[in-house]
């Protein structure tokens, strides 16, 4: 099987599995969750208003319909309108993706490169005292709130030194940058422990075995057997760890986009809570859903890219 029939092939896959969370996600937004009528007209709206409603949310169809409809605003993008803005939510997304992105992106590079490195630093000085002032360093800063950086950043490095912007954000590059540094450098102190952790152990596993004692026996330096050898061996977990990082960046950056004023998805996701509006709630879960099912399908055809070892089925 070639790599383009065993792409075709895994995307096939991903329908079903779309349908699945489609049904999963119309039994919480439709069948769990209050009625939509009360939630905007109150408990004192008449019957009529209610009824009236219904017919216009479309909460009066049989469950069968409004799940058909929960499938094609998963496979159309076609959302509907939020209940507190009035406002199509696809132009929303639109509007979002771009601050989201600003973020996301760059701290998926910066923490995989700086996780990466310092977990292969460690492994090289494995039971030294680097290697042990790292995980002991990982640890404290793991313990820490996300939520304490953010406020102490803000307060300590953008208030009191000034280096930074508190908040806000300015649109295209490079207006965005500095509202985005502060940030990116907070997610990245807090994040880099458990990657590194996780990544270090991934690399000793490789260290231990038989082929880096075979190489050591011929010869070969510490440093080759590391980035030639180890490295390519551990890229499987690694990569499997890292790219579904991504689509956890989104939910990582809900109070960060709200704190620091970046109007991203995370922003309207928080505002859409605290006005209990359901459509945009629901797309936001929907995307995340989507999210997670392609960056499944990305990591599988890389694990092929990698390891020569696996075979496409």
């Amino acid at each position: 099987m070639n790599m383009y029939s065993y792409i075709l092939r895994r995307l096939l896959y991903v329908i079903p599995v779309l349908l699945g969370v489609c049904f999963i996600i119309f039994i919480i937004f439709n069948v769990v969750a209050p009625d939509p009528a009360y939630v905007l007209l109150g408990r004192h709206a008449t019957i009529e208003q209610i009824n009236q409603l219904h017919k216009e949310l479309g909460t009066d169809l049989p469950f069968w319909n409004q799940y058909l409809n929960t499938v094609k605003t998963a496979f159309t993008f076609d959302f509907g309108s939020s209940w507190s803005s009035k406002q199509q939510i696809s132009e929303m997304i639109k509007a979002g993706a771009g601050p989201s992105l600003t973020l996301t992106v760059p701290l998926f590079i910066i923490t995989f490169i700086v996780s990466i490195s310092i977990a292969l630093l460690v492994s090289f000085y494995r039971g030294g005292f680097i290697d042990k002032f790292v995980l002991l360093l990982s640890i404290a800063m793991m313990s820490i709130s996300s939520l304490a950086y953010i406020l102490f950043g803000q307060w300590f490095f953008a208030y009191k030194l000034g280096w930074f912007e508190i908040a806000g954000y300015e649109p295209g590059f490079p207006n965005f940058i500095p509202y985005t540094v502060l940030p990116v450098l907070l997610y990245l102190a807090f994040s880099w422990g458990p990657d590194t952790r996780f990544y270090r152990s991934m690399i000793l596993d490789e260290v231990y075995q038989d082929y880096v004692r075979t190489a050591r026996a011929k010869g070969v330096g510490e440093l080759s057997i590391m980035f030639k050898h180890v490295l390519k061996n551990a890229m499987v977990p690694i990569l499997t760890y890292g790219i579904i990082q991504i689509p956890m960046l989104f939910l990582g950056l809900l109070l960060a986009e709200s704190f620091f004023g970046i109007p991203g998805l995370g922003n309207i996701t928080i505002k859409a809570l605290n006005t209990s509006d359901f459509p945009v709630i629901k797309a936001m879960t929907i995307l995340s859903a989507l999210a997670f099912i392609v960056f499944g399908v990305i990591t599988d055809v890389l694990y092929t890219i990698v390891d020569p070892r696996m075979k496409l089925k």
